[in-house]
């Protein structure tokens, strides 16, 4: 599964682990995504998505209908 929030496009982002003595090395940030299963009341059916947990928030804020909608309009598959 890739690593990639469907809803808000979150994806990894490197830094830095800063040690006590603080010599840098590299790491990565990755984004806390779950695949969860929304009921669309319109088509009648689950859609299954890849989101962050800041896209599960926006679902439940804005409603599944318009970020499908939104989505749509950005050309991702659903």
């Amino acid at each position: 599964m890739s690593k990639v929030c469907q809803v808000t496009g979150r994806r990894p982002t490197t830094g830095f682990n800063v040690s006590h003595s603080h010599r840098r090395t590299k790491r990565w940030f990755k984004p806390n995504i779950q695949r969860q299963k929304f009921w669309v009341p319109n088509e009648k059916r689950w859609v299954t998505l890849t989101v962050s947990t800041k896209g599960i928030k926006t679902i439940n804020k804005n409603g599944i209908e318009s970020v499908l909608a939104d989505m749509r309009r950005r050309g991702v598959k659903i």
